[in-house]
Formats: structure tokens, C-alpha cells, sequence
């Protein structure tokens, strides 16, 4: 079962960098930005999340949170956090299943070699917790300035 547009999104539970467990529901009456990434510490990745933290005041303005979701573990988010002073929550979904409910977790293909992955994807929810849109495939450059351009034009 994939979200859809105009629905309300299933709540759920991880675990955050911290180790607190978090769940979408702890956000109600806040509009949420949950973005999916591959992995920690990567290039494009890294540059996403910069563009996350230094966006983030314009964000909070909006009463929008920003939340990143990877396979990666509470720790190496911690480290994520630490390196490049990001002012948001990171959540470890190892087991991917968050990750499936929101379709994806793809296969993929570098260098001829087929694994699953996160397709770099964002889902902006309203403050009742319904998807209002979606970006999927993301490409990192801009990609920050038209969420936050969603969000002032729409909700």
C-alpha cells in the first residue's frame, strides 16, 4: 500500500538519531516535510540536507517541520547531525518498511549491479496529516526552494 495525494498518511514509528521513538502523529497541527534519502554521508545526500538545514528557519516560519528518512542507522544519523549541524530529526527505517508504505523502496541499478534502495523522494503533509503532494525521483538542485514554495503557496 503506496500514500496517495488528497489522503490522510497511516501513522508510524522510528527510532530518531537521538534513539527516541517518534511518530508522524507526534506532528498533528504542524505541516510536516518527510523527505527520503539513500544514504548518509554521500554527496548528493549531504548536499539535500545542507539545503534542509539552511532553508530550515524559513520552514519553521510556515509551521512546517522537516523530517529525513534513511536506511541507515540511529548512529550513523547522530554522526549526519553532528558533521553538518543539521537542526532536524533524521529517522532510522533499517527494515525499510516505512520506506515500502510509501513506495519507495526501489530497485536500482549503478554500474550494472542491481540492489534496493530509497528513491529520493519528499511528501508534504498538511497540519491533519493528509499528503498534499509529492516529489518523487527527486533531483537535488532547487529541490528545497520548490517544497518550501509549495508549502508558502498552499497550506
Amino acid at each position: 500500500m503506496t500514500v496517495e495525494v488528497g489522503k490522510q498518511v497511516k501513522d508510524f514509528t522510528l527510532p530518531s538519531h537521538s534513539g527516541e521513538e517518534v511518530s508522524l502523529s507526534d506532528f498533528k497541527g504542524k505541516h510536516v516535510v518527510l523527505y527520503f534519502y539513500p544514504k548518509d554521508m554521500t554527496p548528493g545526500c549531504t548536499t539535500e540536507a545542507c539545503d534542509f538545514r539552511d532553508q530550515h528557519d524559513s520552514f519553521a516560519e510556515l509551521d512546517a517541520v522537516i523530517i529525513g528518512i534513511s536506511p541507515d542507522p540511529v548512529e550513523s544519523h547522530q554522526k549526519f547531525i553532528d558533521k553538518h549541524d543539521l537542526p532536524f530529526l533524521l529517522l532510522a527505517d533499517e527494515e525499510h518498511q516505512v520506506a515500502e508504505d510509501f513506495g519507495v523502496w526501489k530497485l536500482k541499478k549503478n554500474f550494472g549491479k542491481e540492489y534496493y534502495g530509497i528513491e529520493r523522494s519528499t511528501f508534504i503533509l498538511d497540519k491533519e496529516g493528509i499528503l498534499q503532494k509529492e516529489y518523487r525521483k527527486v533531483k537535488v538542485d532547487g529541490h528545497v526552494e520548490e517544497a518550501l514554495q509549495f508549502i508558502k503557496e498552499n497550506l
